[in-house]
């Protein structure tokens, strides 16, 4: 081993040389090849540092390999923690937000309730080809691709990057996040929020409910949200009855759906032309369509739009009166309702519900004026109820919702005035009721009609004397005839011998609810003080025209949410009172509409019986009546708009005044001819009780035996032949001919088989229009009130002969005179009244 020092690359080489030294290589020739072999070592390893260095700044594989798994560690684990932070959360507002539709009995709308015009359907009610139409436009591979397409996503941002447009890369799951749970924001974060409640919702939930939820979510235009709200937005169907054609336009607007609406746009209908198109043949392409039909199709044009059906004119008083009626049969809750959603169809019909708007137009709302003061209170309550089957068919709450809140159809805060009277005529039927003295009360009863007589009852007056309609005295008067003329004085007694108690039952029995206002068992029951709704007098006249059957009305035919129905109560009709009560309660009714004050109502052209009425103060005019097949309230109503206090009609509609009579049975009857145009013409087939044959009736002549005495003591239609015949102590039996505080029956003929009333019986023609329609000072009640019973002459009487002898009569005197009343003479004395009764 040498023992020279090594040199660092350990070559042995004598101190101080250099190998760049040219004279090295001579001094040396025997070591020259060793030398240039060390030499080129040298050399050579000169020129591989470089590289060395270059190497080491780019990335090895395996520093790649391991830059790639932390990347890899670091997305996985920022999706684990985005997974577990980001939680789907509860669904938006808007997107759960629904509107109530209310529909006709032929489906179609009336009105949607709620901002959201939107109505969730089941994917079961979606036609399969408008499925297949929604996802040829949206998503072909919907069914087999995941959650998130990461290269559709990727494409669409390039292509947004590059200039060529925003693209949409996000999946059906994606946009149904985004409608349902989010928002439309453009937003990283909200991106960032959607992928990952996609991700989570594709392994919660079916690709079926996730699709459903699309459709029921996505935004189609004409403030439509759903597939099915878009169907009736732009065909005016529900979504079962669209076609393939509608349906593939339905799909073409979630891409653009104002731009693509060719009915607003007309001039983008190219591009919506293409669109369709394209949607078609993305049908036939996945083999959703046959090209054969493809082929077929021609371009759906939609309807035009409509204005939002909001609660605007009837639509909120329906909207109203139909969530009451939901509410109070319980059959869903308030709070419930509210959450929208249901799908309502009602029993109202278009025809007759445009009919009955129309006539209140007509006749009243046509003929108001801003000049007037009194034009500015009025307002009208209508309803119209199918007979047979107790479903309303119409309804009329006020000129517009969003001017008149409340609803003049279901309101109680009217007197229902004389429209009340035939209620207590049936009670006297139904429950055989007799007058003071016992007689049966019939049509063909004779009363005291005389102006503010006083209410006598078992135990003398009751300290109750109304008025009648104009202070009109109209004395001895039949009960058809004081139906037809509405006397109040007539009524209110016959209410005290048949008994307030049974007469409220008895309006109760017939549908007036039993928690009406004022409501009272009194006599003043008779002139309607009680303050039921339109809606309510309707069915209790139904009840009437139905012959006693009664049974609630109905609103609403079905009510159903996501293609479930909700359970309606049962209607359960029962014989309230009997045929014959209700009968012949409408057998005088019609005696009204014949001769009475209810003769406008024969404008219909349909047989018909009604009752007019009059509230207190004519703050109200009313007009009930029925044909067989139809019943009709209508109500014209006072109230000042600004402190909504109840006002008087006078000079409302240019007019002296407004009762019963006049504009509310002109409405009714051109209501019910147009209700009922084309319909087969009804006669009313009626049961009558006993004795209510309509008879020849009572005049001055023969019923007032003379013109002296007091106005409040019953009148007799010709004097006893005989004194005493029957004490005055006693009353006669039942179905006698004898008068007590009641009047007269003159419902059976006199044995001489004479009619009662008129020429006939030796009298004149008062000149009146029915011949018996008697004014103040004509008569008053028998003279000699101070003798005693045998009055057998009638010659003292200070009225004129003719009017007062009984000679010409024909028929035998016991069988048809009266003995001499057995009424105290306090009934000559009328109290003071505290309040105007309500009139006719």
């Amino acid at each position: 081993m040498s023992d020279e020092p090594q040199q660092p690359n350990g070559e042995h080489q004598p101190r101080g040389w250099n190998p760049g030294d040219p004279s090295a290589h001579g001094s040396n020739s025997g070591n020259s090849a060793d030398q240039n072999g060390k030499a080129g070592r040298a050399k050579k390893h000169r020129h591989r540092r470089p590289k060395r260095r270059w190497r080491r700044a780019v990335p090895t594989w395996r520093m790649v390999l391991g830059a790639l798994v932390v990347v890899a560690l670091l997305l996985i684990g920022g999706f684990i923690a985005g997974y577990q932070l980001v939680d789907i959360p509860p669904a938006n507002a808007s997107a759960t937000a629904q509107s109530n539709v209310y529909l006709y009995k032929d489906g179609s709308v009336i009105a949607r309730s709620g901002e959201v015009n939107r109505e969730n359907v089941k994917l079961a009610q979606v036609p399969l080809t408008v499925r297949h139409a929604v996802l040829a436009a949206e998503d072909r591979d919907f069914y087999s691709e995941r959650a998130v397409d990461l290269t559709a996503m990727a494409r669409a941002a390039w292509n947004t990057l590059t200039g060529k447009g925003k693209q949409g890369g996000s999946t059906i799951t994606q946009q149904y996040v985004k409608n349902y749970y989010l928002g439309q924001e453009q937003t990283i974060i909200r991106k960032i929020k959607e992928f990952f409640i996609a991700v989570k919702l594709d392994r919660e939930e079916s690709k079926n409910q996730i699709f459903e939820g699309y459709l029921n979510t996505s935004y189609f235009g004409r403030n439509a949200y759903g597939i099915q709200a878009a169907a009736q937005a732009y065909y005016s169907k529900d979504i079962g009855d669209i076609t393939t054609a509608e349906g593939a336009y339905l799909a073409s607007l979630l891409n653009a759906p104002s731009a693509y609406d060719v009915v607003v746009h007309p001039q983008n209908k190219a591009a919506a032309l293409a669109r369709w198109n394209y949607v078609l043949d993305g049908m036939v392409k996945e083999k959703w369509l046959a090209a054969g039909e493809r082929a077929t199709m021609k371009f759906p044009v939609p309807g035009k739009a409509k204005p939002s059906t909001g609660l605007s004119g009837q639509r909120g008083y329906i909207v109203q009166a139909v969530e009451d009626y939901l509410t109070s049969n319980e059959v869903i809750d308030e709070n419930t309702l509210a959450t929208g959603g249901y799908r309502i169809t009602t029993t109202l019909e278009k025809k007759k519900q445009n009919a009955l708007v129309k006539a209140v137009d007509d006749n009243v709302m046509s003929r108001t004026s801003t000049e007037r003061e009194a034009d500015r209170n009025v307002r009208v309550g209508g309803a119209s109820i199918d007979t047979g089957t107790g479903r309303v068919v119409a309804m009329y709450g006020g000129i517009d919702y969003t001017k008149q809140y409340v609803n003049n159809a279901t309101r109680r805060d009217y007197q229902v005035g004389s429209t009340f009277k035939p209620f207590v005529f049936t009670s006297a039927v139904e429950g055989g009721s007799t007058t003071q003295d016992g007689r049966r009360i019939t049509p063909n009863t004779v009363y005291d009609g005389t102006n503010k007589r006083m209410v006598q009852g078992p135990n003398g007056p009751t300290g109750y004397a109304p008025a009648n309609e104009d202070d009109i005295n109209y004395g001895p008067i039949t009960v058809r005839i004081a139906t037809d003329k509405s006397v109040n004085a007539v009524y209110a007694q016959m209410a005290e011998d048949v008994g307030p108690d049974k007469v409220k039952q008895t309006a109760i029995d017939l549908g007036i609810p039993k928690n009406t206002p004022d409501l009272t068992p009194y006599p003043s029951i008779a002139l309607g003080v009680a303050t039921a709704s339109v809606l309510d007098m309707t069915e209790a006249y139904a009840t009437l025209a139905n012959h006693g059957r009664h049974g609630a009305y109905t609103l609403v035919d079905k009510i159903s949410k996501g293609g479930e129905d909700l359970e309606l109560p049962g209607r359960n009709t029962e014989q309230a009172v009997s045929r014959e009560a209700a009968d012949t309660t409408t057998a005088i009714l019609q005696s009204v509409v014949e001769s009475g004050s209810g003769i406008a109502a024969q404008g219909a052209g349909r047989p018909a019986a009604g009752k007019t009425g009059t509230a207190e103060e004519d703050k109200a005019a009313w007009f009930a009546g029925y044909t067989p097949d139809l019943t009709t309230v209508i109500a014209v109503m006072g109230q000042d708009p600004d402190t909504g206090a109840q006002k008087p009609l006078y000079g409302a509609l240019g007019l002296a005044r407004i009762n019963g009579g006049g504009t509310p049975a002109q409405t009714w009857a051109q209501y019910t001819e147009a209700a009922l145009r084309g319909s087969t013409v009804e006669n009313f087939d009626l049961s009558l009780e006993s004795g209510a044959e309509k008879t020849a009736q009572p005049t001055e002549e023969n019923s007032s035996p003379g013109t002296t005495g007091t106005p409040s003591e019953a009148p007799s239609v010709t004097p006893p032949s005989s004194p005493g015949s029957i004490p005055p102590s006693s009353p006669p039996p039942p179905g006698s001919s004898e008068p007590a505080t009641g009047g007269t029956d003159t419902g059976t003929p006199t044995g001489g088989g004479t009619e009662i009333g008129g020429a006939e019986n030796g009298g004149g023609d008062n000149g009146d229009q029915d011949g018996y329609d008697f004014h103040p000072g004509a008569r008053g009640a028998p003279a000699p009130q101070s003798a005693p019973a045998p009055q057998t002459a009638p010659a003292p009487q200070s009225a004129p002969a003719p009017q007062t002898a009984p000679a010409p009569q024909s028929a035998p005197a016991p069988q048809t005179a009266p003995a001499p009343q057995t009424a105290p003479a306090p009934q000559t004395a009328p109290a003071p009244q505290s309040a105007p009764a309500p009139r006719q």
